[in-house]
């Protein structure tokens, strides 16, 4: 069995590893010899003044503020903070595919295009240009039209009352 060749490229990846690694240890040891260990705590510590600025001296204690858990508002109201919506709101369909089973109803109040899938239908089929009721649902790509019905042009009759007997 003959000896394995080594070639030019092999000697000269060789020589590429080799000076990595030693370029890894001298920097290893550079920041080993810069590092602040064994600095005292106190240098160590950063604060934040009442402007939110990360600082290197301690606050005034004389500026100190007491601010309550209530008072912080990090990103939204709370939900009692909120107007509750309409539920059934009201608008037309402006764009219905049978065989897909989906459409979009643009809402008569804001304006908006919410989309509506045939499983969200409850009187019925509906087509373009109908006037529906609807309520507004959040799904996984945004809000979506459920129990969508057609909207009657004139209100449903009261029952009747039985007519006399003659």
């Amino acid at each position: 069995m003959g000896r394995s060749q080594e070639t030019f490229g092999k000697k000269d990846n060789e020589k590429k590893r080799a000076k990595k690694k030693t370029e890894k240890e001298e920097r290893k040891a550079e920041r080993q010899a810069n590092a602040k260990s064994g600095a005292p705590l106190e240098e160590m510590f950063a604060y934040v003044d009442e402007n939110g600025n990360i600082t290197a001296t301690p606050p005034d204690p004389t500026k100190k503020r007491v601010i309550k858990d209530e008072d912080i508002r990090i990103s939204i109201a709370k939900q009692e903070d909120r107007e509750p919506e309409d539920t059934i709101r009201t608008g037309s369909v402006t764009f219905f595919n049978d065989s897909k089973g989906y459409g979009f109803i643009k809402d008569s109040v804001t304006q908006e295009s919410i989309f509506v899938h045939a499983n969200g239908l409850a009187g019925g089929p509906i087509s373009e240009g109908d006037k529906v009721n609807f309520e507004v649902e959040m799904g996984a790509k945004g809000p979506n039209a459920v129990r969508v019905k057609k909207a009657s042009a004139t209100p449903p009759p009261a029952a009747a009352a039985p007519a006399p007997a003659e």
